[in-house]
């Protein structure tokens, strides 16, 4: 069977540093079977000299386009149009990849070809415990219920920009992503699947991805996700699942928990016999919640063998269920209740 040729889509923002990362790792490739096409989506920080400098080395083939700011979406349609790979490989300026990813990919492709594909995402050592903790928070089953590439999952997988892979005929046929300013990349896998195209996980192709570097940042991604899922149930009704409402259910169940433990903590007398003595009433509601902190705690702490990071995952979890809950039910309430059309948050910053 022939080799296949991959064409890697970067589209980026004022990120000279992570396009620096990302080309020093595919520097290392074993397969060398691919070119890169880097996208600099208007940046007032440019990468064209970190470009320059890779393009230097023989066996690594690198083009690299400026244009103006349109959003990660239409400039990954714009290095598609220059690309010359049978399949195209999209990621985020902010991933680095091992050395036997190409690689993978091929082996994979020549066992089993298919028209689209993903790989799963994983912290690097040298990230910051912050950016461990994110990444935990994104990944987790307990979190997220394994839709991003876990082997535990409650919902089919559909590839993400920060690691996809598509046969270049199928990304024509399909158009493309289309000009949301997020969850652009799910609205394209839904596409493949209406298509009735191949598509699945490859364990093996998996990244180094590293994630907001704080919470603020982390937040605003999150509510934009919560604001997408909405979005994308307009665009593809029957789309949303119920892991995708978990957040929301547990956004709206943490409150209620807690205006019962107030008010339980004013108007309740006694409480319940717990050992010696006695539990007061208001405590009870706050009990899920406990139990939810210490299973975050524990598994993250042991995950990562760092207390520190444990610490910061239980953050990050709540940063992410509270933000995609929010930003769920703000979307909700405006296209659903007061039918107002498409929109999304901080967009701004969006690759902030």
């Amino acid at each position: 069977m022939q080799e296949p040729t991959f064409s890697i889509i970067v589209p980026v923002y004022n990120r000279p540093q992570e396009v620096d990362e990302l080309l020093s790792s595919l520097c290392l490739q074993s397969d060398k079977n691919f070119e890169v096409i880097i996208v600099e989506d208007g940046s007032t920080i440019g990468c064209k000299e970190v470009c320059e400098k890779y393009q230097q080395q023989e066996d690594l083939v690198i083009r690299y386009y400026l244009k103006d700011n349109s959003g990660p979406g239409p400039s990954r349609n714009y290095g598609a149009e220059r690309a010359n790979g049978e399949y195209l490989l999209i990621l985020d300026s902010d991933v680095i990849v091992p050395a036997d990813y190409i690689k993978n990919i091929s082996n994979c492709l020549k066992k089993a070809p298919l028209d689209a594909f993903g790989g799963p995402d994983c912290a690097h050592e040298g990230f910051s415990d912050i950016q461990k903790a994110i990444s935990y928070a994104m990944t987790s089953f307990f979190t997220t219920g394994g839709i991003r590439g876990g082997k535990k999952k409650m919902d089919k997988f559909y590839p993400r920009s920060f690691n996809m892979g598509v046969r270049r005929e199928v990304y024509n046929a399909l158009g493309g992503f289309s000009k949301m300013r997020f969850g652009e990349d799910i609205d394209f896998s839904i596409r493949i699947f209406k298509g009735g195209y191949k598509c699945r996980l490859f364990p093996e192709a998996w990244v180094w991805h590293k994630r907001r570097t704080d919470f603020d940042k982390f937040f605003k991604q999150v509510f934009n996700s919560g604001i997408a899922r909405i979005n994308l149930q307009k665009r593809h009704p029957g789309s949303m699942k119920l892991v995708h409402m978990l957040p929301m259910a547990f956004t709206v169940g943490v409150i209620g928990l807690l205006i019962a433990a107030v008010v339980l903590r004013f108007v309740a007398i006694g409480g319940v016999a717990f050992g010696k003595g006695t539990l007061p009433w208001f405590v009870l509601p706050l009990l899920p919640i406990i139990l939810y902190i210490l299973m975050i705690f524990v598994d993250a702490s042991a995950r990562n063998k760092s207390l520190v990071i444990g610490f910061l995952a239980v953050e990050a979890a709540f940063v992410q269920l509270f933000g995609y809950g929010f930003g769920f039910l703000k979307a909700w309430w405006e296209r659903c209740i007061l039918k107002r059309g498409e929109f999304a948050a901080y967009e701004k910053n969006f690759y902030d």
